[in-house]
């Protein structure tokens, strides 16, 4: 493995390699300063197919990735109250849950939660604000060969143009994220109105992906706020189906989990959670 000094080093090492393995971008022009640099190296991983890339450079990407990770601030599940010591929730698994705002991918739980959409290969936008694109960036490279590898598997057992249904759970690897695995879960799409299939699909996500987690021994997960971005479903309804399925779970599997963190970004999520948990 080549050794570098600095995340200077290895950026401008990375954005080199990526850029001679795009035919597309390979002469693409960067300014000539870190967060630039950065933003490029991004975009060229986000738009990448999954393909081989040379051992020394996954290495190269590993490092620099962790120490990224690093440098965002690794948040453990120690470090994250439950809602009995925030709120003082009466809730009966007061001491199972949490709700915490912030970046899921500072999370160092078992596993934490995308949501993916059907082809299960990650954000193919470059730089897009979506949870998906955040979670294989900060992954890295491998974590959509890996996707690619088991739904080409599927591909195989169901046929050529097999695309993942809504409401399933699939696990894979966290690579260079806190967390040790990643559980992605395609969620509903909300079109002109919201109807009570699409509310009992968001159901079977947090279903399948806490079975997941039984089948997985996985005893901590971070649930985004599935559907409730670009696929649209309202935020104060996820929440409550969010609320209500994890609930009917612990019920009856308590002993199986440690903790289970509702991750929320926005402000508004923040306050329906803590309204349904306070």
């Amino acid at each position: 493995m080549k050794n570098f000094a600095t995340q200077q080093d290895r950026l401008d090492y990375l954005l080199q390699e990526f850029k001679n393995d795009s035919k597309q971008y390979k002469d693409l022009e960067v300014e000539d300063d870190y967060e630039s640099k950065r933003m490029a190296l991004r975009s060229l991983m986000n738009i990448r197919m999954p393909k081989e890339m040379a051992e020394d450079v996954v290495k190269v990407q590993d490092a620099f990735l962790a120490l990224e990770a690093e440098e965002k601030g690794i948040v453990a599940i120690s470090d994250i109250r439950t809602i009995k010591e925030q709120y003082g929730s009466r809730h009966p698994y007061g001491d199972k849950l949490s709700v915490w705002q912030g970046d899921i991918t500072r999370l160092a739980v078992d596993a934490i939660v995308n949501a993916a959409n059907s082809q299960m290969l990650g954000c193919f936008v470059p730089c897009h604000r979506c949870i998906d694109n955040a979670i294989h960036s900060a992954a890295g490279i491998e974590l959509r060969a890996e996707c690619n590898h088991k739904m080409n598997q599927k591909r195989i057992q169901y046929g050529s143009r097999y695309e993942e249904p809504t409401g399933q759970a699939m696990l894979t690897k966290g690579y260079n994220l806190p967390a040790k695995y990643v559980i992605h879960t395609v969620g509903p799409i909300v079109g002109y109105h919201l109807t009570e299939q699409l509310r009992q699909d968001l159901r079977h996500c947090y279903e399948s992906v806490l079975k997941c987690c039984l089948d997985n021994g996985i005893r901590s997960v971070a649930f985004c706020c599935i559907s409730t971005g670009e696929f649209h479903f309202p935020n104060e309804e996820a929440a409550k189906i969010a609320v209500e399925t994890v609930t009917s779970v612990l019920h009856d599997f308590e002993s199986k989990f440690d903790r289970i963190v509702f991750n929320v970004f926005k402000d508004l999520d923040k306050q329906y959670y803590e309204e349904l948990l306070k």
